[in-house]
């Protein structure tokens, strides 16, 4: 019997990014469970569970690196899941956007297989077509300005 759906589970979208030589990388993953296509790392909030730690944790779990950096974007959004899931109790998500600088020296990705079975270091305008979602396409965008701007005060 399927469960009853509940809501909006709380998550968070984290932009993982590394600076080099000036210019600025995203890593983005490419989503295996399902549906298809690349993404950035995103994640439920666990129960007690403090935005920022949110964060942290996602990071480690979807790309074994560890943030020297994280910024909240203060931006946030909602969206439903496209695909039905009986065992999912949850109809969509919330969303809190946040960016992690990680080292430009960082040791290999290590992705979680479960979910994803590629990734790739893209800069501002290959990472926007690949991405699928026109609320990742925007959170992207967010992250991207700030950057860009920032890196002109440095």
């Amino acid at each position: 019997m399927a469960q009853q759906k509940r809501g909006y589970r709380k998550a968070v979208f984290v932009v993982i990014y590394k600076k080099q030589a000036n210019k600025i990388k995203y890593l983005i993953l490419k989503r295996k469970l399902h549906w298809k296509g690349w993404e950035f790392t995103k994640g439920g909030i666990e129960k007690g569970e403090a935005e920022m730690l949110t964060v942290i944790r996602e990071v480690k779990e979807e790309s074994g690196l560890t943030p020297v950096r994280i910024i909240n974007h203060k931006k946030k959004g909602k969206y439903n899941y496209r695909k039905i899931i009986p065992t999912r109790p949850y109809f969509g998500q919330t969303y809190s956007l946040y960016s992690a600088q990680v080292s430009n020296k960082s040791k290999k990705i290590k992705i979680d297989k479960h979910e994803h079975n590629m990734y790739k270091w893209a800069d501002f305008h290959e990472a926007i077509k690949l991405l699928l979602w026109k609320d990742q396409k925007q959170c992207l965008s967010i992250v991207n300005r700030f950057l860009v701007r920032e890196m002109g005060k440095e």
